[in-house]
């Protein structure tokens, strides 16, 4: 099944309506964990209000489940999940490394998705046929770096403090064996794989609102997105994205141990 990408260029436009006149201003944050920090904003709730009405109008049957209003007739056959600001830490910083996130599943699978970041004005989506940009330097196909081996890729994650225990041990083995490491891009680094920037992407405890619109735009481009296990991702967990098999299959057997 194919999304149209007109559609999904009205869903970006639906959520940045919402989201960049609220970045870089001074606002109220809401802490949603007592244990740690969790913020959410104004400009999420807002966002994900305006997606969901969109879809809605589009896709009267579908399924709705999104970070801020939870889930909306989830066992569906087909599915949106919505991340209106992956990346609040960076939003409430100033950063431009947050972006809207907005995936369709059809039978439990990521079809179709999209990472919009308004503020640089990009848009990297896949329908189903295809991964594409839309932005800055024009519109292209994308297509993942062809890099096969650890030692000449580049590495993203949003902080080593995401693992815990045995897991931090295990990921710095891949750190310590990559070409370079990047920290604290959300979903930006995993927009950088499918478009060849960079090579590879490993996360921990992510849910499925983190990750489901990600999967179809790197698979889309030539990628692979699993759990550190091998298994599918879209249920969320321990994420490994990668540019290439042979590059997941090497991240794989250094994060088994």
């Amino acid at each position: 099944m194919t999304i149209p990408p007109a559609f999904l260029r009205r869903v970006a436009a639906a959520a940045a309506a919402e989201t960049l006149p609220r970045f870089r201003r001074q606002a109220a944050v809401a802490n949603k964990d007592h244990a740690g920090f969790d913020p959410v904003t104004e400009a999420d709730q807002a966002a994900e209000r305006a997606i969901r009405a969109a879809i809605a109008e589009a896709y009267p049957g579908h399924g709705l489940i999104g970070e801020e209003f939870g889930s909306e007739n989830g066992d569906s056959a087909a599915v949106w999940v919505i991340d209106p600001i992956d990346g609040t830490r960076a939003f409430i910083s100033g950063l431009p490394l947050w972006g809207t996130l907005v995936g369709h599943m059809v039978g439990g699978k990521a079809v179709a998705g999209l990472m919009a970041q308004p503020f640089t004005g990009e848009l990297y989506f896949a329908d189903g046929a295809g991964a594409f940009y839309e932005g800055p330097g024009g519109a292209r196909t994308l297509a993942t770096r062809k890099v096969e081996r650890l030692e000449e890729a580049t590495l993203c994650t949003t902080t080593p403090a995401l693992f815990d225990g045995p897991r931090r041990a295990l990921y710095d083995t891949v750190e310590q064996a990559v070409r370079l490491t990047r920290y604290g891009t959300d979903c930006y680094g995993y927009a950088m794989v499918a478009a060849g920037h960079v090579d590879l992407v490993i996360e921990s405890a992510l849910q499925p609102y983190d990750i489901v619109a990600l999967i179809p735009i790197i698979e889309q481009a030539g990628g692979v997105v699993t759990t550190w296990r091998g298994e599918p991702a879209e249920a969320g967990g321990d994420i490994v994205a990668a540019a290439t098999p042979a590059l997941h299959r090497a991240a794989l057997a250094r994060l088994a141990g």
